[in-house]
């Protein structure tokens, strides 16, 4: 089995490089894939060219496969914590929560005269208000899943919650100006062009922590399958763990929600796409297995969203609805068939 799961891993990481290379060779402007080689390594005659791949389409690439794995984790997190398969941070009110930092931050206190938006919405600040956003969300569901303890009742209320957190947007919308309420709207759809710079790396940081407190707590989700009982049982402090766990939730989902916008349907998705291919509940296996998923799953989604021989870009949140609702329903229906055995 083990062998088995490293052919795996190694065919996932050969159609990774291969996504990734792809996606760098696609774009508005044509570029000879030997002319992307050498601008990558800066050895490219024509300057527009290098510029192009090294400061547009390598940043957007390396997006790509941070929010997709980024997203893809806190799925699988939150699909173990509740033990629910369509649990998620979109369906949770996660990605909610982070929009409705971001929306305060650029919508509310830019529209009372604090600050313009680009002295205002600088890359911590944008993060630090989307991952509050996301925490505070996630804080309320772990507040009632300590007195409620049916699994469905606490996804429903996080669901309502993140439809109180995107009310609130709403009235944020209103009361904006119309070139804010442009900017925030673009924004709700989804990019992975947008990031670069100083923004790259920032977004790197708090992803990489995200990931490596996902890693952490990989012997603590494996526990949680099996249920709270046997977890209290063989000694785990569920109030640390659900911290952990939340806490990486928050800086995946915020992150990603920060800088790229509310992408849904990635985090729902991969998961269960891992569980196929992998044949496994082993969060050691099923980790690195979304990682990798899901950074494929989100360039293939980036690619697509390019329309290759178009000189237009569709919105990833639009491409990633369609790549996972089918996957989904597929979930719903297999669940549902055996549930009526």
């Amino acid at each position: 089995m083990k062998s088995k799961n490293l052919l795996i891993f190694g065919g996932l990481v050969l159609l990774l490089l291969a996504f990734f290379v792809f996606d760098l060779l696609l774009g508005s402007v044509s570029i000879p894939w030997v002319d992307v080689v050498k601008s990558l390594f800066g050895q490219s005659d024509n300057e527009i060219w290098t510029t192009i791949v090294r400061d547009f389409r390598l940043p957007k690439s390396v997006t790509a496969v941070l929010a997709g794995a980024a997203l893809s984790v806190s799925g699988l997190q939150m699909q173990t914590t509740f033990r629910n398969p369509l649990a998620g941070p979109y369906v949770l009110g996660i990605s909610a929560g982070a929009s409705l930092g971001v929306a305060i931050m650029v919508l509310g206190i830019a529209s009372v005269g604090a600050s313009s938006l680009t002295g205002l919405a600088t890359s911590f600040s944008l993060a630090g208000a989307a991952i509050a956003g996301a925490m505070l969300v996630l804080l309320v569901v772990l507040a009632v899943s300590v007195r409620v303890k049916d699994i469905m009742t606490i996804l429903i209320l996080g669901m309502m919650f993140g439809s109180g957190a995107s009310a609130l947007v709403s009235v944020l919308q209103f009361f904006s100006s119309e070139s804010m309420l442009k900017a925030f709207v673009i924004w709700t759809m989804g990019s992975l062009s947008s990031v670069a710079g100083m923004q790259l790396q920032v977004f790197a940081i708090i992803i990489s922590v995200g990931l490596v407190l996902s890693i952490i707590s990989i012997r603590m989700l494996n526990v949680m399958l099996l249920g709270d009982a046997y977890a209290k049982g063989v000694g785990l402090n569920l109030t640390i763990t659900r911290v952990l766990i939340f806490s990486s939730t928050s800086l995946l989902a915020g992150g990603v929600t920060a800088f790229c916008g509310p992408i849904g349907f990635i985090g729902i998705a991969v998961p269960h796409v891992a569980r196929m291919v992998f044949r496994t509940a082993n969060h050691s296996v099923l980790i690195p297995g979304v990682m990798l998923l899901g950074s494929i799953a989100m360039l293939f989604a980036d690619i697509v969203s390019q329309l290759p021989g178009f000189e237009v870009t569709l919105p990833i949140n639009s491409v990633t609805a369609l790549l996972g609702i089918p996957i989904v329903v597929y979930v719903v229906i297999k669940n549902q068939r055996f549930a009526g055995v």
